[in-house]
């Protein structure tokens, strides 16, 4: 079933932000994976014979896997901004991968899902590959990640 992105990501996110318990701070914990390159059968829990993915694999089945996704970009910083943002990164200006330097990135006027879960008292944090921008006006801690 297609659902847009915007959607897909406003379901997900009403849907942890619902779940959480305001009165004992009993969140849901929330772990998104962005990779580029990863096939959709290139992990245990979604078929392959060939790699053992067992960490990933347990966090699928004592959690929500989603079978369906559609990339707004194939270039790792629009779809970046896409996932975080749930906008289109031609309305938000991203293009292309950005590069070191670049002049442009993540607009700290958008709201992110990020944001959106730390507003709610979630501790929030991103590892590995950022690329929507180097500038200090950029960065994830300007974005809603605590770390």
């Amino acid at each position: 079933m297609f659902v847009s992105m915007r959607y897909s990501l406003f379901l997900l996110a009403f849907a942890f932000l619902i779940s959480c318990n305001e009165e004992k701070r009993d969140y849901t914990n929330v772990v998104i994976i962005l990779a580029d390159d990863l096939g959709f059968g290139d992990l245990a829990c979604y078929g392959s014979e060939i790699n053992e993915t067992p960490h990933l694999d347990k966090m699928a089945s004592e959690g929500v896997k989603f079978t369906s996704y559609y990339a707004t970009q194939a270039v790792c910083s629009a779809s970046r901004a896409a996932l975080l943002t749930g906008s289109y990164p031609n309305r938000i200006g991203i293009h292309n991968a950005l590069m070191p330097n670049a002049k442009i990135g993540l607009n700290t006027s958008e709201t992110t899902i990020a944001e959106m879960l730390k507003g709610k008292g979630y501790s929030t944090a991103i590892f590995g590959k950022w690329h929507l921008g180097d500038h200090i006006d950029f960065l994830p801690l300007n974005h809603g990640f605590d770390e």
